[in-house]
């Protein structure tokens, strides 16, 4: 049995695919369980919990051989980032109680860096999971292809505004298909202690490179221009953000070059899926 969180989002159930593919029994962990109801079909038990809820995630991660173990996105932590340490605790004592087999947490690219940014969320995690007393893997995925999904209305426009610059500047970027198959195979290994798996695409895209793809999907010119910088802080407070920073150094991480690998483009490994396959998929799926 495996227990996996975010079963409803794009990374989470197509782990719990994977996992379904070999056979292998899924425990769905769910924030709503009337949202579960194609997992239960497919033969899933499902426990109900937040992530936040030791008690109950202690019940959804017992007898378990593994947890897929991710946290919600929170693109507007409050200073301090009392959220992430909140779940910190609440996983740290349902895995103390329940003593699953193995952990594998989806962390992030640029987890190992201590300058302030939205990744810190990722770093302050790693840094907890890091003594537990089972095997635990790491799995640091560079920027979602997905995050494209954001851009289709533009592309259709012939326009997509970018917050990746310079627009040439390539960045780690990889498809959530490719995580799902690397949080899979990691939950189903026999490796011991602790493991980071650094994981991007088959190579590095830019805003270009994204503006570029779209046109080839599309059949039509796509171009990008570059957001100001000096205009984030008013666009992300009109958007309903209390507290920007974070997501605005974050960006400036990306495009500064200081959000990376630990180990550089060298040392990560290389998944297969290119931009241009998960960018058909999204135009083909957004009206």
């Amino acid at each position: 049995m495996y227990a996996v969180m975010g079963i409803t989002g794009q990374v989470g159930g197509q782990v719990a695919n994977a996992l379904l593919d070999a056979d292998q029994r899924v425990r769905a962990v769910v924030r709503d369980e009337s949202k579960a109801s194609t997992w239960v079909q497919r033969g899933c038990e499902v426990a109900r919990a937040t992530a936040d809820d030791a008690e109950a995630l202690a019940r959804a991660f017992h007898h378990t051989k593994g947890v897929f173990l991710m946290i919600p996105p929170d693109y507007d932590p409050a200073p301090g980032f009392p959220a992430i340490r909140d779940i910190i605790a609440a996983v740290g004592k349902a895995v103390a109680s329940a003593t699953p087999g193995r952990l594998v947490f989806l962390s992030t690219v640029g987890a190992h860096v201590d300058a302030f940014s939205l990744l810190n969320n990722g770093r302050l995690m790693e840094s907890a999971l890091r003594d537990m007393p089972l095997p635990t893997t790491f799995v640091r995925a560079g920027w979602f292809m997905e995050n494209a999904s954001w851009d289709v209305a533009a592309a259709r426009q012939g326009l997509i505004p970018s917050y990746l610059q310079p627009l040439d500047h390539r960045i780690a970027m990889v498809a959530t298909a490719d995580i799902a198959r690397t949080v899979a195979d990691a939950l189903q290994s026999h490796a011991q202690g602790n493991q980071i798996i650094e994981l991007e695409g088959p190579r590095r895209y830019s805003a270009l490179d994204i503006a570029a793809g779209f046109a080839q999907v599309l059949g039509r010119p796509v171009r990008t221009e570059p957001v100001p910088r000096d205009t984030w802080e008013h666009i992300f407070r009109t958007q309903g953000m209390q507290n920007p920073e974070p997501r605005m150094r974050m960006l400036d991480g990306f495009n500064e070059g200081w959000i990376d690998f630990e180990h550089g483009e060298a040392g990560s490994r290389k998944a297969s899926t290119p931009l241009e396959t998960v960018l058909r998929q999204l135009v083909d799926r957004t009206p």
